[in-house]
């Protein structure tokens, strides 16, 4: 595929707002896990909750307020990014830059609350609610849509786990179709009842803070994050330090409903997909942002993979140690951590994992260190077998 320039790029997360918040948490190899606060569950699970988010959306806007759209809110106007976004109007025309949205759940603890407030007698919902704008699979999409005043196409993935890095994907197919010249990726997701107490009837919600790749790993963490990405055709011969979208690949393996093949072969394809499409070889690549959830077999599964591929030795590690696993959310937050990688020449580490699997490659980073980095995969899979890649760089050759 021809690059595409990440123009714009935010992050909102429990490590805080912007990504000045998380390059600092990478250098010092601080988790923002903590024990969860948000819903009394049976077990020491710990999450990544972001705070402040009582504060509802301005009046404008209060036909969408929940605490999924307040989280969005937040990364909108985080790192510039809502500002970027009006430069491409200016340049593209509003029907011009298309808005791809992704999440999980959505704004679903508004139903919960909802159905809790619900009249006694006859069960009707509170007045006022509304569905379409805060709960909808695309309320997200349409409150991004009005807050930022897009017009080209626009719509939402909620592939589980995988959803914003698919996006990337879906942008660079839009952009090279001629549907729009410039695409807003990114998404939202946020605590609810569902959630947490979904992951824990599940039995893979982890006793104290998640450890991927650690032998004594015991399930995931859940954390809340948003974030979004402005992407444009990349100029011919792009600035030497600029941060580029070099490929990207999907699969689906169809497994399982909640489990992964544990040979990691979908993910291996998504993962070769991503290189043939950036024409570059495994050798080329200098870091891998990993899925790596801490589940037994998700973890696994992964190693085979990203070992098979590339190797035992090339640096990796999960973004879920610093935030958890925020879900639809997390293609955003490997994209924000593989920016930053590059950007500051900074391998990141794994807060919490003490003991690497010894069935496991060692190319498994426990601390963080600089280095140099030009190349990153970003690996996100979810429910369903839906398997996605993409590869950042700061430039292609």
């Amino acid at each position: 595929m021809k690059p595409l320039s990440i123009s714009g790029l935010s992050l909102v997360s429990a490590l805080g707002d912007e990504l000045d918040a998380t390059w600092q948490a990478l250098r010092e190899g601080r988790s923002a896990l903590a024990p969860c606060r948000f819903e009394d569950l049976p077990i020491d699970a710990w999450a990544g909750e972001v705070q402040g988010l009582n504060e509802p959306l301005p009046a404008a806007f209060s036909a969408f307020d929940c605490r999924n759209n307040r989280l969005a809110a937040r990364a909108l106007a985080a790192d510039g990014f809502a500002q970027k976004v009006a430069n491409a109007i200016a340049k593209y025309g509003a029907h011009r830059v298309g808005l791809f949205t992704g999440t999980s759940t959505s704004g679903i603890l508004n139903t919960e609350l909802a159905y809790t407030a619900r009249d006694p007698q006859t069960g009707a919902l509170p007045e006022g609610f509304a569905y379409a704008q805060t709960h909808n699979t695309h309320a997200l999409g349409y409150y991004a849509r009005a807050r930022l005043g897009l017009a080209g196409p626009s719509f939402t993935l909620s592939t589980a786990c995988a959803a914003t890095a698919k996006l990337f994907a879906t942008a660079a197919r839009m952009i090279n179709a001629g549907l729009c010249d410039a695409a807003v990726v990114g998404g939202a997701d946020s605590f609810c009842g569902t959630t947490l107490f979904g992951f824990h009837a599940l039995g893979v919600m982890a006793e104290g803070p998640c450890r991927p790749f650690d032998k004594a790993r015991n399930g995931i963490s859940i954390g809340e994050a948003a974030g979004f990405a402005l992407l444009e055709r990349a100029p011919e011969m792009p600035e030497p330090n600029a941060l580029l979208l070099l490929g990207t690949g999907e699969s689906s393996d169809a497994y399982h409903m909640s489990s992964p093949d544990p040979e990691g072969t979908g993910a291996a394809v998504a993962m070769r997909q991503a290189l043939a499409n950036a024409g570059l070889a495994p050798e080329e690549i200098d870091y891998i942002n990993l899925h790596g959830t801490a589940t037994l077999v998700g973890d696994s599964a992964e190693d085979k993979a990203v070992t098979g591929l590339f190797g035992p030795e090339t640096p990796r590690s999960s973004a879920k140690s610093f935030t958890g696993h925020t879900l639809g959310a997390a293609g955003m937050v490997g994209a924000a951590m593989a920016a930053l990688a590059i950007r500051r020449g900074f391998l990141p580490g794994s807060p919490h994992t003490q003991n690497l699997d010894p069935a496991f490659a060692s190319g498994h980073l426990l601390e963080g260190h600089p280095a140099p980095v030009r190349r990153v995969m970003c690996n996100a899979f979810g429910f369903g077998g839906v398997n996605c890649s993409f590869i950042l760089g700061s430039q292609t050759r």
